[in-house]
Formats: C-alpha cells, structure tokens, sequence
C-alpha cells in the first residue's frame, strides 16, 4: 500500500460512474425477464442514460436539495396567482425526465425509444431505477403523472379522455399537463372514508364533460403546481365511509385559461424530497370533471394508490443500490488500521447487511413488474400483483431506510455530511414508509386483505413452488418446505402479528427468487445471496448464543469478489 497523505485518505464517491455499467445484476434480470428483441433495443438507450444518470442527473439532484421550491402567493400586480418558483437544476431534471426519457407516456403509448408498442412496465421501471440512484423528489411528480394518466384512460369518459389524455401524454414538455393526486386531509390519509372535502353537481359542459365544484381542505399534496389533480370528494348527500366518495379530474386552469378556484396555502418544510414540492390546497367551490362511476372513487383512486406504491417500492430499491455501490466504494478505498477496509470481518458483515436486502429488492421489483403486462388477462396474475404491490411497498421501503443507514456509517463522520449524497438518501428514504400508506396499513393489506379475504397466498404458493423445483438439489427442497410453513403462517396469525408475518413473506419469496434466477442463469452468486437470506432472516436467532458463521466467510468472499460464481458451487452440500 502506497503512503497517503491528507485528502488522498478520503475515499471517492460514485459519481462519474455509469450507473448500467457498474451494475450487472439488474442487467442479468433484465435479460431474464424481457423478451430479446426488447432489451436489445433499449439496451444503447440504458448504457447513454447510465451515463446521464452517474454524472450530469446527480449533479443536479444535489443542487436542487440545497434549493428547495419557494411559493409566491400573490404577482406584482396583488393578484391571487400562487405560483412557484424551481431551482434551474430541477427544471433541467424535468426536462430529462418529461422530455428526454418521457417516463409520463412511455407505458401509454407506442413510440417511447422508437419501440412500436409501449414501453413494458419493467422496462419502464428500469429507466426509474437508474434515475433514482441520482434523483428521488422529481421522481414523484413522474410517477404521478404517468398513474394519473392511467386512471383517466381506465375510467374517464370519452369527453375525459378527449379532452385530457392529449395533455397529460404531450411529448413536448412545455405543453405537457402534468398530473398528480389530492387525498389526504387533516382527518388523515389512511382513513379515507372520513375525508370531509365535498363536491356539488353542476351538470354537462358543451364539450360533454361531466363538471362539479368542489370544497375543502387538502392536507398533504405532493405535486402541488401539477396541471391536473385527481381529487376524491364526497358527493352531497352522500353519507360516510370509501363506497360514497367520487373521484374528480381537477385542472389547475380552467379552458379560458383563468385560474380554477383552489389555492395553495403553503409549502411544506419536509425532512427529505426536498427537490418537489409538496402543500396544503384550499378548495374553494374549484372546477373538476367526474372520473368513472360516482359510487367507485375510492376504488378507482386505488388504482393509482397501487402502481405508485410499486413505483415507490422501485425508488427505494434504487436508493439501496445507490448506498451498496457508495458502500463499496469506500471499503474497497478506505485504509484503516493498516489495511484496507473490505478486509476487515465486522466491515465485511456490515456490508452483506447492505447487500443482501438491496439484491432482495431488486429481484422482487422484476418479477412484480413483469406481471404487470399480462395482470389484466391472467386471474393468478392479478392474484400476485394484487399481493406483492403492498408487500414491496412494506418491506422494501422499510429495508431502504436501514441500508441507507448503515451506507452512510460505512463512510463515517463524511457520510453525515451533506457534501455527500448519504444524508440525502437517508432523509428520502423515509418517505418510503409513509407515503401511499405507513408500514402498519400495508401489512394489514397485505396479510389481512389479499391472504385473509383473497386468497391470494394459494397462486403465490403455486408460483413460488414452480421455482423451487428450478433450483437443483437439496436446496430446492429447503425452499419448498419454507413456502408451505409461510403460507401456513399468515393465513393464521392474529392482526398484531401481521408486520412481521409480512416480512417473512416477503423473505421467503425473494429467497426463492434468488434462488431460481441463479438457476436460470447459471449465477451462483444469487444462489449465495439466498442462503444468506434463509439463515439471517428465516432461521431463529438466539442473542446469548450466536450460531455457527463459519460457513458464510467464502460465501461473503464470493460475493464481495467480482468473479463470476459457478452454480454448483453455491449450492449447499
């Protein structure tokens, strides 16, 4: 080891890199779970944006969080004309994100990257994860817009849809409407059904359009200057509970082009995302058009609720693959107590710790998102989706939070420090486990809804026994027998057991998942990485009388060495 003296001891960051290239298990999965053709033609398109994404994009990220959005109540004139004033940095990470990657219309409409239908939701989620590990904040206003075109294209009328679609999937970013979503109150976000914002019945426009005027007091809006909010409002007359609210397509200006009657009261001070604006809005009698059945809001509204919290779950992992590639950076660089840092058992431990989930992560956002294409067609499709979109979104955000944690420790004192991108990943990542529910309401959904009420561990149970039986000997018998104990489990327990009954859902599904794509693509390393998860997270686990870890220093060895790892020798003997 070369002397080091002053800044030549602190260890490089990731940026600079090309985020496609310095990760070759997305790649992998990618190439597992796309058809060729597809990825063969996004594949020059992921490597230029891998570039984007690792140098320019994380370099704007960092400026927009140290200048947060500013609201201007009124113009110079003394007109109520709230607007908005944006960081350039974040008006050129739109313009990458609406303009140069479209990831609003891809998944709508033919034509995204010259490809002749829409882009495949995995595909999509691809172009996310590689934004993410630069950008978290600017990444909500996306997924908004591309969920709220969604719903309207599900449920609108055809005036709706006429007269929205073409603004909300607009390719030119200056006349593009973007979209997002007004539900939560000072009576919460949870419970939906006690919302106290109204809307009255006007009746038809002359374009056909079904208008109402709505009322009252929207308390966490993220997107809040978006072109167009879907909004659930309770229809006059109507009494409580989620089956009397309506959902309603609320445009910031009206079709003379004047302001529509709501306002922003203010910007919310939040801990992280600081790149995106989120408030209060005042509705005051505001303009909105009727989406879908009147008696189905709640209902409809779920369905942007479900693909954002999959869109979430995306983000969070691609913050964990953000802190694993920084982790690494540094134990691989930094000289401590005369050696390097990956050499030493408790950094080597750390960083399993932080690896682990991450890969769990991505393996569990793939297979989830490419059920999505075939979910409308195939009832056990639906099934799984139905099942694993809370699931992801109640362990992964959770896990994003701890990885970013022991990220920024792995650096030390210079992680907390926000010259570093550690203190923004952690602060983003606990957006995670609240937005679009907290990790109480997810778990009830996951194993109180989907198991209690749907069924839907028998089709996953199915699926999951199917890749068991790809994974060859013993081993695949050990996954089998935890599918059955998992599946026993949470059909069984009691509501105060259901976070950590999903969480062990959660670990024996990926641990299957790794486990088969090791198979699949003759990769022992994702066989390793799937032991690993049985033993740290399925096996019980005595304080006073830790177990026999011997058997994990060549596995953790393989692993944190960048040579391939045959498949049979991952296996267990």
């Amino acid at each position: 080891m070369a002397a080091r003296h002053g800044s030549a001891h602190i260890s490089p960051d990731c940026r600079g890199t090309n985020f496609w290239r310095t990760d070759p298990s997305l790649r992998a999965l990618l190439g597992l779970y796309l058809d060729g053709p597809t990825l063969a033609h996004l594949e020059p398109h992921y490597d230029a944006f891998g570039e984007v994404a690792g140098g320019r994009l994380d370099e704007l990220a960092e400026a927009a969080d140290k200048n947060p959005p500013v609201l201007h109540a009124r113009d110079r004139f003394g007109r109520d004309e709230d607007w908005i004033a944006y960081h350039p940095a974040y008006r050129e990470m739109e313009r990458i994100a609406f303009g140069d990657l479209g990831l609003h219309r891809i998944g709508h409409r033919p034509g995204g990257f010259g490809l002749d239908r829409p882009v495949p939701p995995l595909a999509k989620y691809a172009f996310t994860y590689l934004f993410t590990q630069a950008e978290f904040g600017i990444m909500c206003p996306v997924s908004l817009s591309d969920t709220a075109a969604y719903v309207v294209d599900r449920y609108g009328s055809p005036a709706l849809k006429n007269y929205l679609l073409p603004r909300m999937l607009n390719a030119d970013v200056h006349d593009l409407w973007k979209g997002t979503q007004f539900m939560t109150e000072k009576s919460g976000g949870s419970d939906v059904g006690i919302l106290e914002s109204t809307a009255e019945h006007v009746g038809l426009d002359e374009d056909g359009l079904d208008v109402w005027k709505l009322t009252g007091d929207k308390w966490f809006c993220s997107h809040t200057d978006a072109d167009v909010a879907l909004v659930l409002a309770r229809p006059a007359g109507k009494g409580p509970g989620t089956r009397n609210l309506a959902l309603f397509a609320m445009p910031r200006r009206l079709k003379d082009g004047s302001r529509n009657a709501y306002r922003i009261a203010r910007l919310k001070d939040k801990l992280g995302t600081r790149s995106m604006a989120s408030g209060e809005i005042l509705l005051n009698g505001a303009t909105a058009y009727l989406v879908g059945d009147e008696d189905a809001g709640f209902k409809q509204m779920m369905q942007q609720v479900n693909q954002s919290r999959l869109s979430n779950a995306v983000r969070s992992a691609a913050m964990m693959r953000r802190s694993w590639n920084e982790a690494l950076t540094v134990a691989r660089h930094r000289i401590s107590f005369g050696g390097p840092l990956v050499d030493k058992p408790l950094m080597r431990r750390q960083l399993m710790k932080i690896l682990v989930p991450t890969e769990q992560a991505l393996s569990a956002i793939c297979w989830t998102a490419s059920l999505m294409e075939r979910a409308d067609a195939d009832p056990d499709a639906a099934a799984l989706l139905r099942l694993l979109t809370p699931l992801l979104k109640y362990r992964v955000c959770r896990d994003a939070v701890r990885v970013a944690a022991g990220g920024m420790e792995v650096r030390g004192g210079n992680g907390y420090i926000a010259d570093w991108v550690h203190a923004r990943l952690y602060r983003d990542a606990e957006l995670g486990t609240i937005w679009e529910g907290t990790s109480s309401v997810t778990a009830l959904d996951v194993i109180g809804r989907a198991v209690g009420r749907q069924g839907c561990e028998r089709p996953l149970a199915a699926a999951l026994h199917a890749m068991a039986a790809e994974v060859p000997g013993p081993y695949g018998d050990t996954l089998s027998t935890l599918i059955d104990q998992v599946t026993a489990m949470v059909g069984a327990v009691g509501e105060e057991e259901y976070r950590s009954a999903a969480g062990a859902l959660y670990h024996v599904i990926t641990a299957v998942l790794l486990a088969s794509e090791g198979a699949r693509l003759g990769d022992g390393r994702r066989v390793l990485l799937s032991r690993l998860v049985v033993a740290e997270r399925l096996t019980a686990q005595d304080p006073l009388n830790p177990p026999d870890r011997t058997w994990q220093a060549p596995v953790v060895s393989a692993l944190l060495d960048d040579a391939p790892v045959p498949l049979e020798s991952a296996l267990p003997a």
